[in-house]
């Protein structure tokens, strides 16, 4: 029942912002929308998901880690049913900040609910975690333009049917017993831990790594039939990139809680990401199958293992929930910059080369991150 229970909430944090990527040229156009504007549906929930991380131990001690999570599931069903009423463009632009709410507070508990419930299996447990997000994401990317033709070609019913499995995931998590934290772990509660080093190597690795996704998730089927593919390749290519996804997400962590073997494949993973980007920003038809499929397995492996890493680092739940935290509140706050800046840069230069670009330089100082965050000088200097 809790592996389940994380499953069907691992599913749901995805759906509500991936599943506009295929519509988002077209949402644009029909509410008269800037795509700097639109990319804020994107990028309102990341910023959320930023600035609120920092409550969820907080309200974790005091409702219970279960319960909080319930009522955050709650949150995210209402902001998808709310886009039924997308065609104002108020009320679909709050529903990205109230689902950026719902979420921003429940993944850092179900962090804590790993460490709490499956302490002996976490590298297995993890991969299910971010395999299931896996899914989710690639759902929302995948199934929502063939739900939309199906539904009257109506873009609000595509983007609300992602309410079912909130529903389903709310629905079993009422049911689960609400445990209180122990003393040790309340005393432990506190603020997050801004001031050690290692916390800031993993959250500004994090950081990029969101911020490659979400800018991806928002622009690269623009980026494909700019370079005059068709959208239906476009859209495949993309699809692509969101499944090979699927097989990362779950094989990543189990590499490296097999081998012990973290911080290499993290450098993997940022060196695959920067060679594709570069691929796709200067020849992107160039066998373009090949590099969406490594940029998915780059990309979605590196934010497996990100979440990942706080687990290692410190021994409590309410302690994994503070470094989650502030590697969720300071990334994504950071991340959600990164989907604005490149429509914003697409809007002024004409072209898509240029935020691409960018993201390319972005990725290899992801690489320098994962260099350091190998454990290296830290054994070399214990006595």
């Amino acid at each position: 029942m809790l592996m389940l229970a994380l499953v069907l909430a691992a599913i749901n944090l995805r759906p509500g912002i991936t599943s506009f990527a295929p519509l988002i040229e077209r949402i644009a156009d029909e509410l008269a929308l800037s795509r700097g504007l639109i990319s804020l549906t994107t990028a309102l929930p990341v910023l959320c998901m930023g600035l609120l991380a920092p409550l969820a131990p907080r309200l974790a001690l005091r409702f219970g880690l279960e319960r909080t999570i319930t009522v955050c599931l709650g949150m995210i069903l209402g902001a998808l049913l709310l886009r039924l009423l997308g065609h104002a463009s108020a009320v679909l632009i709050g529903s990205a900040v109230l689902l950026g709410a719902g979420i921003a507070v429940a993944g850092p508990l179900l962090s804590g609910f790993i460490k709490r419930y499956f302490v002996g299996h976490i590298g297995r447990v993890v991969g299910w975690y971010s395999f299931s997000m896996a899914i989710g994401g690639a759902g929302g990317a995948v199934l929502t333009a063939p739900t939309v033709a199906l539904l009257g070609d109506d873009w609000t019913y595509g983007l609300a049917i992602w309410a079912l499995p909130a529903a389903v995931a709310l629905v079993l998590w009422a049911r689960l017993p609400n445990v209180r934290e122990t003393a040790q772990e309340g005393a432990e509660a506190g603020g997050l831990p801004w001031r050690e080093p290692r916390a800031w190597l993993i959250t500004g690795f994090f950081a990029i790594q969101a911020g490659l996704f979400y800018a991806l998730t928002t622009w690269l089927v623009a980026r494909y039939h700019e370079a005059g593919m068709s959208l239906l390749r476009a859209n495949s290519l993309f699809s692509l990139f969101m499944l090979i996804g699927l097989a990362s997400a779950y094989l990543v962590p189990w590499l490296a809680q097999r081998f012990d073997k973290r911080y290499q494949l993290l450098l993997a993973c940022g060196l695959s990401s920067s060679l594709c980007l570069g691929m796709i920003t200067f020849f992107p038809t160039f066998v373009p199958e090949c590099w969406a499929l490594l940029m998915g397995f780059g990309l979605s492996g590196s934010f497996a293992l990100s979440l990942v890493l706080p687990m290692y680092e410190v021994k409590t739940p309410l302690a994994v929930s503070r470094w989650t935290a502030m590697m969720l509140c300071a990334g994504y706050s950071l991340g959600c910059l990164t989907p604005v800046l490149a429509g914003l840069g697409r809007d002024l230069s004409g072209t898509y080369r240029l935020p691409f670009l960018v993201l390319t330089l972005l990725a290899l100082l992801m690489c320098v991150l994962a260099w350091r965050l190998h454990p290296r000088a830290s054994r070399s200097s214990t006595p």
